[in-house]
């Protein structure tokens, strides 16, 4: 039995256990003990914020003090275990306007970002931090995880900044703390970051069930497999028709795109659609921040002969990994053609696990409720 399509929660108007409670009672919608254990901890963390604010808003004028801004929560479990649905509902809860849900690469972008524009200060990086907590009493960050050593040389003392002015962070990972940036570079620089996690947020596994994301897919499969050269060339032929009906004569005469300064050809292209090949999108130096400017340009991105990659392959497969992340995030609509199914395009090697969130993210992202989402890209402000 699927589950049923979920209200979004009235915007803070109850709170998260009163909300999950109203679900539970639609007809199909099946039960799981670990939401119901994490709905419970994101029900005390509202009720703590809701007394905060309040607090506050009586000591203002009246006394230096200041009641003591609770602790966050750092979610963590297997891939489609409804982390990110039981954050987005707190955030929804939440009766709050300094608040911000954005996921975890969007926000590592605007950080570099602001970090280049606040170099004449003394410390860019603490800087930053003060400008995001005069805007945000509460960040959600979906999908923390660090791959990448810019980020991980930075993260302990921005989030360490954060924490000292008030911010407070809700965090979904598909990681343990512990489990972080495994086989980074001078990962031993990161260590301090895992510990002030682990230190200030209240760590919570949800532990391993049903991968919800697989409930309900499409009719026509938008990830088209082939393993010789015949089904190959007649995938091929499929995603040319797929594309001339969906780009409606918008199509442009041109044969590259330019993204952040730099040239990446193109299959072809159209006023809100683009064909890459993988090779061009993620065999080369490409960073995070190009898909995230290809997600907030194009809600439909078309990506052929995506290969089936061994160990040798694990910096395509890292790239091939934020790139779904961005698209997925952005509600970017993704036709592809691939040689081997989602779950056996990277099943050996060191990021192996890390594939399990793209092998669930390619499954969802050709579900009928994925589909019908309108592209969401506000969050993307390079």
């Amino acid at each position: 039995m699927s589950q049923p399509t979920l209200p979004t929660p009235p915007d803070g108007s109850m709170s998260p256990k009163a909300w999950y409670q109203g679900i539970c009672a639609l007809p199909g919608f099946v039960h799981d003990a670990a939401q119901a254990a994490a709905i419970d901890e994101l029900d005390v963390l509202w009720h703590q914020l809701v007394e905060f604010k309040s607090r506050r808003n009586r000591f203002l004028g009246r006394s230096l003090l200041s009641p003591e801004v609770p602790k966050g929560l750092y979610l963590w479990g297997g891939v489609g275990r409804g982390k990110t649905f039981l954050m987005d509902a707190f955030y929804a809860c939440l009766p709050y306007r300094r608040k911000r849900r954005i996921h975890f690469h969007n926000f590592m972008a605007e950080v570099h970002h602001g970090m280049k524009l606040l170099a004449g200060e003394n410390d860019p990086l603490i800087a930053l931090s003060s400008r995001i907590a005069q805007s945000t009493r509460l960040l959600c960050l979906d999908e923390f995880h660090v791959d990448d050593i810019a980020d991980a040389m930075i993260l302990g003392r921005l989030v360490e900044a954060m924490f000292e002015r008030g911010v407070v962070l809700i965090t979904t990972s598909n990681y343990p703390p512990d489990g972080l940036y495994p086989h980074g570079l001078q990962r031993q620089n990161f260590l301090p970051a895992i510990e002030l996690l682990k230190r200030e947020l209240k760590v919570l596994h949800m532990d391993n069930g049903n991968d919800y994301r697989l409930r309900t897919t499409t009719r026509e499969p938008l990830f088209l497999v082939a393993d010789d050269a015949d089904g190959d060339a007649a995938n091929e032929q499929r995603l040319d028709g797929w594309f001339e009906r969906i780009s409606a004569g918008t199509r442009r005469d041109e044969q590259h795109i330019e993204v952040r300064g730099r040239l990446i050809p193109v299959k072809k292209i159209a006023r809100n659609t683009v064909w890459f090949e993988f090779k061009e999108l993620c065999g080369g130096a490409h960073a995070q921040e190009d898909y995230l400017e290809i997600a907030h340009r194009f809600p439909t991105v078309f990506l052929s002969h995506i290969p089936r990659m061994t160990a040798g392959h694990a910096d395509a497969a890292r790239r091939f990994t934020w790139l779904i992340d961005v698209l997925y995030d952005n509600s970017v609509r993704l036709v592809a053609s691939a040689a081997a199914a989602p779950d056996e395009i990277y099943a050996d090697g060191v990021l192996s696990g890390e594939f399990s969130r793209t092998t669930s993210r390619l499954s969802e992202m050709q579900t009928q409720r994925y589909l019908q989402l309108p592209h969401h890209s506000e969050n993307v402000t390079l």
